[in-house]
């Protein structure tokens, strides 16, 4: 079974800063991918920042400059450092992991989300 467990949400003012973390656990072969999506009220899931095995990261163009994505390979876990927060970054964050399973089979795991609440 594979699992993601998120920590680091909370309540910042506009400004602030938070850390994200995500780690993996279970029996995989490997993680292709990992990414962070978040979800507001009213809104679609959308896609805040990833990276890829190689290193190579994307960033949603209303993060950009703000957010940075980043892996500790032998922690299996992925951060996400968000600086000068927004109101509008406001959100319910996921954790989202694409690993190739030992039978080889590909498997997308969530996290179970973190509320991400910026005051004004």
């Amino acid at each position: 079974q594979v699992q993601l467990v998120e920590s680091g949400g909370g309540l910042a003012q506009a400004g602030g800063s938070l850390r994200l973390s995500c780690t993996v656990s279970g029996s995989i072969f490997s993680i292709n991918a990992m990414g962070w999506y978040r979800q507001a009220p009213g809104n679609e899931r959308e896609l805040v920042a990833a990276i890829v095995s190689g290193g190579s990261t994307n960033y949603a163009d209303s993060v950009k400059g703000r957010f940075t994505i980043s892996r500790d390979n032998a922690k299996n876990t992925v951060y996400l450092q968000m600086n000068s927060l927004k109101p509008e970054d406001t959100a319910v964050y996921y954790c989202n992991c694409n690993v190739q399973m030992v039978s080889g089979a590909f498997r997308r795991y969530w996290g179970q989300g973190t509320q991400v609440t910026v005051s004004s």
